[in-house]
């Protein structure tokens, strides 16, 4: 017994081989109804489109991972600036024997610069509008 597909067209896969009727003929439509079905294509991915560009734009777990991205360079940042600030007052401690104060000193420094940083980041910049509630 041959197998059957629920919503297939195809001669082949609906087990009626050698039986075709008129619309599944390769030369029987008209110019015309090949001219309507490719509008209502056009017209179909048009509306995808529109859909997938207002998908991009809106907020949200959908959307676009810029959100996640700032995350990422302000947290970057922020610990760049701590790394910083701790490697110059190891090296400031090595070269004159002040072994716990330049590395807790340029520490906090670097702690100051990364908070700076992020601050300065996540502030709105002047020729953007703010957020909408």
């Amino acid at each position: 017994m041959p197998m059957r597909a629920a919503s297939s067209g195809s001669p082949v896969l609906s087990g009626r081989i050698g039986e075709m009727d008129e619309r599944e003929k390769p030369d029987s439509r008209s110019e015309a109804e090949w001219a309507a079905d490719r509008e209502r294509l056009r017209t179909r991915l048009d509306r995808f489109k529109a859909g997938q560009s207002a998908m991009e734009d809106a907020p949200g777990p959908g959307g676009s991972m810029k959100g996640m991205a700032q995350g990422f360079k302000i947290a970057s940042e922020f610990i760049a600036g701590i790394a910083v600030g701790g490697a110059i007052g190891w090296g400031v401690d090595s070269l004159f024997g002040t072994l716990p104060f330049g590395l807790v000193i340029f520490l906090l420094l670097g702690f100051a610069a990364g908070v700076l940083n992020v601050v300065r980041s996540t502030r709105p910049k002047a020729d953007e509008p703010p957020p909408s509630p």
